[in-house]
């Protein structure tokens, strides 16, 4: 393994994470929305939806639900064992883009030759390449929050909740999930014809999800999806060639789609800003702020208010 294959920072589960991620890939078409109910509802306003990514809380003795697959559907089938720590989330959606065959999607130069060198290995040698996929894990790593000091990690409580992501896709009309700590893909079954594959995938994540005690949140779930911009062009585009609806409605409807577009656009503006913000070192800027504030005087004033306000909210707290 390379000297920095295990390098693998922690990124957030955030839909703007993870459309620049894919982006930063090469790929284009698609784009990730984050759900906020398994509804079919939910659903129905992002379709074409091509996969799910689900960020859940890990625990040892998880119960495997399906079959894991071990016949000749894993020369058609992109899997790779998770053989380091941190990937997990580029892994989780790498696996859906590498599996998608939808007409939206692009994959781009650079993960369609990471596909055609690795697709005929075993999964593990697999989760080797992509650990030692240098352009992969550079992007990746270029989504790390910016950490204002080094903690030492020796001591950190083996406790603590640890939490992974894993894939959902249909294939060949049937539903797998990609789980990199597993031994391969599960099957989940077929998807009958003329059936929605989110209809057969609700149930199993309901089941995950009712595993934890009520109040708690210790899942998320993001949906890939076809570009919004892109859907929303092509109606455009068959409204302006159509002669079926009336000129008036179909202004009407025209005008509607154009504004979800301009609010896509705006959306990715923000996307960008937030992730400038998390890439962003603020360090040099507290530093100096709390520089100026000493010389100034100020600091120990507004930091004994400050310890005063915590302790008047732990007061009215203890007092609720």
């Amino acid at each position: 393994m390379g000297e920095n294959a295990g390098n693998w920072c922690l990124i957030e589960s955030d839909p703007g994470v993870f459309t620049e991620l894919i982006k930063e890939f090469g790929v284009e078409g698609v784009q990730v929305e984050e759900l906020w109910s398994l509804d079919q509802e939910a659903f129905k306003h992002l379709e074409p939806i091509h996969g799910l990514i689900f960020l859940f809380r890990w625990v040892q003795d998880d119960e495997v639900s399906g079959t894991i697959v071990e016949d000749d559907r894993l020369q058609k089938i992109f899997f790779a064992k998770q053989v380091i720590n941190n990937a997990c989330a580029s892994q989780a959606i790498l696996s859906i883009l590498l599996n998608c065959q939808h007409e939206d999607l692009k994959l781009g130069q650079t993960l369609t030759d990471f596909k055609e060198f690795c697709q005929s290995f075993d999964a593990h040698t697999k989760g080797l390449t992509l650990s030692n996929a240098s352009q992969i894990r550079t992007v990746h790593n270029s989504f790390a929050r910016q950490t204002l000091f080094e903690l030492d990690n020796s001591n950190v409580n083996k406790d603590e909740d640890v939490y992974h992501f894993i894939g959902y896709i249909p294939i060949d009309g049937r539903l797998y999930e990609l789980d990199g700590l597993k031994d391969g893909p599960v099957d989940h079954g077929a998807v009958e014809p003329g059936k929605n594959w989110l209809e057969v995938v609700q149930p199993i994540i309901e089941k995950r999800m009712n595993k934890y005690t009520e109040g708690e949140i210790h899942f998320n779930l993001m949906a890939l999806v076809s570009d919004r911009q892109l859907v929303y062009q092509k109606k455009i585009d068959r409204l302006t060639a159509s002669d079926a609806m009336d000129s008036d409605d179909r202004d009407i409807q025209i005008a509607r789609l154009r504004s979800l577009i301009d609010d896509e656009v705006a959306k990715r503006k923000i996307y960008k800003i937030e992730n400038i913000r998390r890439k962003h070192n603020y360090l040099p800027f507290i530093m100096e702020l709390l520089k100026m504030l000493g010389d100034q005087g100020q600091l120990t004033p507004l930091y004994e208010k400050a310890k005063q306000r915590a302790a008047e909210r732990e007061n009215s707290k203890g007092k609720a």
